[in-house]
């Protein structure tokens, strides 16, 4: 649990939240999410959240990646995000941040409401998520290293004063979150066990990725 007090409890955390199914888009504990909405659906979860004692919309990602229809399959584990601000544009959309909270496992789908889908939340395996994380263990020169030659394959540029002095979750949650990993690789590091865990992950997809980058420069010569 963080000291700010407006984050729940985990005894306080809904039984039924809106979730917003987006393909490649992570959230995880403590992250910051900005988001424009302007699908009238989207406005009407938004509105309700506002509404809401809570201010929760869960973020999900649905495991047919090429699913656009509102009835896509969803994975079974997302993350919720509490709507920490907000402000309206004169064209009719909010532009919202959601700081996450907690992951969360479909118990349930509900009915559509006003357009936008529902469920009922299973947090139980996830309450650690509102405690201050313990001292995590992580190649952190390893990691960086990676980093400089995947952004540099990518035409990243990134404030590397910033970055080397944000503390280990932060940068691990942060990286994880803005890096441009596959969907299943996004999921896989939602789904990591902790710091530590997602960090071993992402050196690996990061060093998979220069391998893979490298080796098809190798075929290009031949």
């Amino acid at each position: 649990m963080s000291g700010n007090p407006f984050d729940p409890n985990f005894e306080d955390l809904p039984a039924n939240i809106p979730v917003f199914p987006l393909t490649g888009v992570l959230l995880l504990p403590r992250g910051k999410l900005p988001l424009n909405i302007f699908e009238p659906r989207y406005l009407n979860m938004t509105s309700d959240a506002l509404g809401s004692g809570s201010r929760m919309i869960g973020m999900i990602q649905p495991s047919d990646s090429e699913g656009r229809g509102k009835h896509a399959e969803l994975y079974r584990v997302g993350c919720a995000g509490r709507i920490t601000s907000f402000t309206e544009s004169d064209d009719g959309r909010l532009m919202i941040t959601l700081t996450g909270v907690c992951r969360f496992k479909i118990a349930e789908e509900l009915a559509l409401h006003r357009g936008y889908r529902q469920i009922a939340a299973d947090w139980t395996a996830f309450a650690d998520d509102l405690k201050a994380e313990p001292a995590s263990q992580i190649d952190r020169a390893r990691l960086l290293q990676g980093l400089r030659d995947f952004f540099k394959m990518q035409g990243i540029t990134a404030n590397w004063d910033a970055i080397e002095q944000s503390p280990d979750e932060r940068l691990v949650t942060s990286l994880a979150m803005v890096c441009p990993f596959a969907p299943i690789e996004k999921q896989a590091l939602l789904e990591a066990s902790g710091t530590s865990d997602r960090a071993a992950q992402m050196i690996a997809m990061i060093e998979m990725a220069i391998l893979g980058q490298a080796g098809d420069g190798e075929m290009a010569r031949h």
